[in-house]
């Protein structure tokens, strides 16, 4: 669904008016897009007008989703890590993303999905801790209170990566055998370009 924004415009005969659009606020294109509408109408109503999206969208967005337990407390246990990763892919699933692969150490999770762009990255991941803490405390699964730590790395990856990411995220285990996830956190930034701020960053596990 998009937002479009019309300017009123010339008199199009005696009692009616041209609307221009002049701004987009969704995934429609907004460069020639004109309306009619009689004089009487509400410039209020008519300044923020909502239309379907073209069917004739296409994306192909690869990425890669990075977020810690709060405090890096090891709290996801391996009993019921494959329930969390079912319930997470669900709540992809159910707003049209696609769970490529999604893998979990006791104090961190890794999703790769392909995501559809009618939803902002922020609101699905806050969508996926809310939703996943509140599972996780109803069904009782955790002796400890639960909770993501804020924040997320978010890494975009060409179809060309996708196998070298699936086989990265399913091998977590032996990964960090030799490597913290801190220290793989910051290779993610550093090769990525990302730039942080020490304060900010995943704090050391406790």
């Amino acid at each position: 669904m998009s937002f479009l924004l019309f300017r009123k415009e010339s008199p199009v005969g005696r009692n009616n008016f041209s609307f221009r659009c002049i701004r987009s606020l969704g995934t429609a294109g907004a460069a020639a897009v004109k309306i009619n509408c009689c004089c009487g109408i509400n410039m209020r109503k008519i300044s923020l007008c909502k239309f379907r999206t073209m069917p004739n969208t296409y994306t192909q967005i690869h990425i890669q989703f990075v977020f810690a337990v709060k405090y890096r407390a090891a709290l996801i246990d391996p009993f019921w890590k494959e329930r969390l990763h079912q319930y997470i892919t669900g709540i992809f699933h159910r707003h049209q993303h696609r769970i490529i692969q999604i893998n979990s150490m006791p104090d961190h999770i890794h999703i790769f999905a392909g995501i559809r762009p009618h939803q902002s990255i922020s609101s699905l991941i806050q969508l996926v801790k809310a939703e996943s803490t509140k599972w996780i405390k109803e069904e009782k699964l955790c002796k400890y209170a639960f909770a993501w730590q804020e924040g997320y790395g978010a890494f975009s990856y060409a179809k060309s990566q996708v196998d070298q990411v699936v086989r990265y995220i399913q091998n977590q285990e032996q990964h960090h055998r030799k490597e913290s996830f801190l220290t793989e956190y910051k290779k993610h930034l550093k090769a990525f370009e990302v730039e942080w701020d020490e304060r900010y960053i995943f704090k050391e596990a406790e």
